[in-house]
């Protein structure tokens, strides 16, 4: 019997864990997507079909990321966009012919003109806007139907540094100005295949005007009076919760 490799296996952005959230250990097949030397843990796509293991279920990896640790979670990341990029990228982008998979490296080959697609993630600014001592800027998305607010975030325009970004964002989104904008941490976030870089900033001027497409309330929310916010293990979570502790550190 073969050795068996630890794999994440999923179905349209939700994973195969056991009961305790564990993954399967399976044996490896060819195609699947090796996520360490040796083979040891890959990735794969659930096949067309194919029944779910006895003892196993499917279960969004959104709602894995407040139980798993950051290393679990970063790991799944990984594997869910190398399977988006694969899947995407089965043909030339230049000829058109249909690519190879590379034999020692992440990339899709053509074998005609030899042009090499590598992986891309797309970087996202996520900003923690604060007035005064003890006010932070909470939004709600107009495309969702919870009353959870969150953080003012966007993807980086061709050319464009992450400060701009972060400024573009805020005045499109909300109308405001700031200034002080401090980079923070990053996370990697697959959905599908984003990398958000975490800022936090101060109010400057201007009153809220929504951006009604996008945002369908903001308000500047005292740290003791918070509404909904993102759930635990999110890099928004996180954020709020930095800022929050600085303020208790300083009082």
């Amino acid at each position: 019997m073969s050795e068996l490799s630890l794999a994440y296996i999923f179905h349209h952005n939700q994973l195969l864990v056991d009961s305790n959230l564990q993954l399967p250990q399976v044996e490896k097949l060819v195609d699947d997507l090796p996520l360490q030397v040796g083979d040891q843990i890959i990735a794969r796509d659930l096949r067309d079909l194919e029944a779910i293991p006895s003892g196993y279920q499917l279960m969004p990896i959104r709602q894995l990321i407040s139980q798993w640790s950051t290393n679990q979670f970063e790991q799944a990341s990984r594997a869910v966009q190398l399977l988006e990029w694969r899947r995407n990228h089965k043909f030339c982008s230049h000829c058109g012919h249909a690519t190879q998979i590379h034999a020692t490296e992440y990339a899709m080959v053509c074998p005609d003109c030899a042009y090499h697609q590598y992986p891309r993630v797309q970087p996202c600014v996520i900003t923690i806007i604060t007035r005064g001592k003890d006010e932070i800027l909470l939004a709600k998305n107009a495309k969702t139907n919870t009353n959870m607010y969150g953080l003012i975030a966007g993807f980086v325009d061709v050319a464009e540094t992450l400060e701009e970004a972060v400024q573009r964002e805020t005045l499109e989104e909300v109308g405001l100005q700031v200034k002080n904008i401090q980079y923070l941490s990053s996370q990697p976030w697959p959905f599908p295949s984003n990398l958000m870089l975490a800022f936090r900033a101060e109010y400057e001027s201007g009153d809220i005007v929504l951006q009604e497409e996008e945002i369908s309330d903001a308000q500047f929310f005292k740290f003791d009076q918070l509404p909904e916010i993102p759930f635990s293990g999110s890099i928004a979570h996180r954020m709020i919760q930095h800022v929050i502790h600085q303020h208790s550190m300083s009082d």
